[in-house]
């Protein structure tokens, strides 16, 4: 129990410090950051490798990168579709 509750806040947590690294482009508030903060982990990990200090089966680093890329990304997309609206 305590794992999923940790994994839970270290997503968000490391979702929050991508958006801030990224131009805050994240809609969702505390939500988006956590989904952005596992699917950053996810492509962080995928990208970089799991290196650098791991808490909460969380690689950090590439955690963080992998989320400010997501959310950088997603921040473009969501430009490109305001416009073509």
């Amino acid at each position: 129990m305590w794992g999923i509750i940790l994994s839970i806040i270290l997503a968000v947590i490391i979702g929050l410090i991508g958006d801030a690294l990224a131009g805050h482009n994240m809609p969702g508030g505390i939500i988006g950051a956590m989904v952005a903060g596992f699917v950053g982990a996810w492509l962080g990990a995928l990208l970089l490798g799991n290196w650098g200090p791991i808490v909460g089966n969380f690689a950090v680093i590439p955690a963080i990168i992998g989320t400010a890329l997501f959310v950088f990304l997603l921040g473009l997309v969501s430009r490109l579709f305001r416009q073509a609206a």
